[in-house]
């Protein structure tokens, strides 16, 4: 299975869009993301958001770029303070290849669970619309690779 693992564009503060959108320069940045996903040929068969509005921009944008063959949906547990022991029960059977948009804390401690079985051990460091690779192969996970939109040319 591999598992692609991004947190959500920039967003606007909660005090100007209570929806916490992305901003013009986050979409921006997602879609150059996207773009280089593309590009190198990531291919990915579904893409799950939290449901809150800024993963769900971000999940949209990639998927214009991607096309994934199950399309995008909105899953429970992906939220911030989420327990990411759901979401790493659920991935224990080989769904494919799932790209996952969400939010922080939630994705570095889904990462550091998968890794190393602690949630608290920050394992990797995450950045607004950065792609972190995982794979696991004989139920054990690995992190394959990491891209951040400040390494794009």
């Amino acid at each position: 299975m591999t598992l692609f693992l991004v947190q959500h564009g920039k967003a606007k503060p909660e005090t100007e869009d209570p929806e916490r959108s992305l901003t013009e320069q986050g979409a921006a940045v997602v879609g150059r993301m996207a773009d280089w996903a593309a590009q190198v040929g990531l291919a990915v068969d579904q893409i799950q958001h939290s449901g809150k509005r800024r993963a769900e921009q971000t999940a949209t944008i990639f998927a214009k770029r991607l096309s994934p063959p199950k399309g995008v949906i909105a899953v429970k547990g992906l939220s911030p303070k989420d327990d990411v022991k759901l979401v790493a029960a659920l991935l224990r059977s080989d769904q494919g290849s799932i790209m996952l948009a969400g939010h922080l804390p939630h994705l570095s401690r889904l990462v550091s669970l998968l890794l190393t079985g602690n949630p608290e051990i920050e394992v990797v460091r995450f950045r607004n619309a950065g792609i972190v690779c995982l794979t696991q192969q004989d139920g054990k996970w690995a992190v394959d690779w990491v891209m951040q939109p400040d390494l794009l040319p």
